[in-house]
């Protein structure tokens, strides 16, 4: 038996912010999402109000977690900061255990990141390297559906949320926290709230690299979340057409903006392979990422082709590096994660 609304806003009347009025008073609650065994809450509160509201924070977990049925209870609290904190410059080391950071990005969306961000983790971790994938696309999440989960992740302590375990990767992503088709109505200090407990808030251990998969588009959004991780740097993913590449060079000005190091530029969709009779077709052109990261003197990663066995393995929950470790396509991953590893190590 479901949980009633009711009787979770009960429970949370009880419980008072630093001012002395319940919980449920004063528009405090953004959402409240009861799925099954696990409740979802969004609290609204000033940015001069997030340290006094930690120890509300914890009592709204408790009492959430002593009704009946609930195994496991979310609080997020949607401060919205009125400065971007300084962000640390060449390591993702203010993330405990987490040695680098580099962001999958894109001008635009339907360019394939999120699949390239998975092969591309996945391709690291088959070099031997601990390797996590963080889904920031808060509005459009991937990875559940591209690397086969969809269970919920586990609380440890009560404090630090556990990652999902897939592949050999430790991933985290909203999209485990909500329904599939649910589309989530967020306001800009709520997804930043989210995205720092998706960070900041998990038990990584120990990882050579943390791959963060951005949302599409070079909005404030995007600008405050290259601000705010302590990137190593960026990855900008096009096709090769001209639309695309007026995007991608959007996207280069954002990590400019927000004095992040952009690694390289890769292609994809880069030529189109008949599965039938393996001739090739150059649907959207070719090579165009590769002339403009000459002209704009970055460096050129790779390019990986448009070939309905990456998408038919993507949808599987398995994608090609997993699929067909020894195949073309994992080869090509493989050697865009290669580049990237040496950019790393050199800064190590």
């Amino acid at each position: 038996m479901t949980l009633s609304r009711a009787a979770v806003e009960q429970a949370l009347s009880q419980i008072q912010d630093p001012a002395g009025h319940a919980l449920t008073s004063n528009e405090r609650i953004e959402s409240l999402v009861i799925d099954g065994a696990t409740i979802r809450l969004t609290l609204r509160i000033a940015a001069a109000e997030a340290k006094a509201f930690a120890d509300v924070q914890k009592a709204a977990e408790a009492a959430l977690l002593a009704l009946p049925g609930i195994t496991r209870a979310l609080v997020i609290l949607t401060a919205e900061k009125t400065a971007s904190a300084p962000r640390a410059q060449g390591s993702a080391r203010d993330i405990p255990g987490v040695r680098h950071m580099v962001a999958v990005a894109s001008g635009k969306g339907g360019v394939g990141k999120s699949t390239l961000a998975a092969n591309l983790a996945l391709a690291l971790r088959r070099k031997g390297l601990a390797v996590g994938l963080v889904d920031a696309d808060i509005y459009g999440p991937s990875v559940p559906r591209l690397m086969g989960v969809s269970r919920k992740p586990e609380f440890i302590d009560g404090k630090m949320l556990k990652p999902i375990e897939a592949h050999g990767l430790k991933v985290m992503s909203i999209g485990f926290m909500v329904e599939e088709e649910s589309p989530l109505i967020w306001r800009g200090p709520m997804i930043d709230s989210a995205l720092t407990q998706m960070m900041r808030e998990v038990a990584w251990g120990d990882l050579d690299v943390l791959i963060v998969d951005m949302p599409p588009g070079t909005g404030d959004a995007q600008l405050t979340m290259a601000q705010k991780m302590p990137l190593d740097g960026a990855i900008i993913v096009s096709t090769p057409q001209d639309l695309a590449l007026i995007d991608a060079r959007k996207g280069l000005t954002l990590f400019a903006k927000a004095d992040v190091k952009v690694f390289g530029l890769v292609e994809n969709m880069s030529t189109f392979i008949c599965p039938a009779c393996g001739s090739r077709c150059d649907i959207f052109g070719h090579g165009g990422a590769q002339r403009e990261a000459e002209k704009l003197g970055l460096d050129f990663l790779g390019e990986i082709p448009l070939h309905m066995a990456i998408r038919v393995a993507a949808d599987a929950g398995a994608p090609s590096v997993v699929a067909d470790p020894d195949g073309p396509h994992a080869a090509a991953y493989g050697a865009i994660a290669a580049r990237l590893w040496a950019k790393l190590a050199a800064r190590i």
